[in-house]
């Protein structure tokens, strides 16, 4: 009786473990995606293409690209807030260093986070701030922009 009782238990708890798992997974597969293009100056000069995640709802928002094992180096998450503010993101439970590139309403960037590194509790994490008001916020994987050469002053295309 005991031991059908541990492999109740246990088997209920592997259910319950990968039911959050192919809820997680889904939930991540399921963000629509777009392309994205990073242009300069006036003969609109691309510099940099990416497919990224599109993270509109508060929900996606919030979760960003957490407990993410690794991010390709064309790939990305596209945060588009319904209004233009100052914005501040952190880095909690992510894995990965990533760029983070502020992008005001007229999708210029105004700055970028270079290389913010992963925080895990009981750690504090730093925020990292938009140093104007911005309607969008690109993370792509951590010292790409810097490679691509990608600056304050670039459009984003999407």
């Amino acid at each position: 009786m005991q031991y059908r009782y541990m492999f109740r238990s246990g088997l209920l708890g592997l259910l319950l473990c990968l039911t959050w798992v192919l809820t997680h997974a889904s939930t991540q597969a399921s963000l629509p995606r777009k392309e994205v293009w990073i242009t300069r100056g006036t003969s609109q000069q691309e510099i940099a293409r990416f497919t990224v995640e599109v993270a509109e709802t508060p929900e996606t928002q919030s979760r960003g690209l957490m407990e993410r094992p690794s991010l390709a180096p064309d790939a990305g998450m596209l945060f588009i807030f319904q209004d233009v503010a100052l914005r501040s993101f952190w880095m909690m439970n992510t894995l990965i260093p990533l760029d983070m590139l502020f992008i005001d309403a007229d999708r210029r960037i105004i700055n970028i986070q270079a290389n913010a590194l992963p925080c895990e509790p009981p750690q504090r994490c730093p925020t990292y701030n938009s140093t104007a008001p911005a309607k969008y916020v690109l993370e792509i994987a951590g010292g790409r922009a810097q490679a691509l050469g990608i600056r304050a002053g670039d459009y984003v295309h999407f």
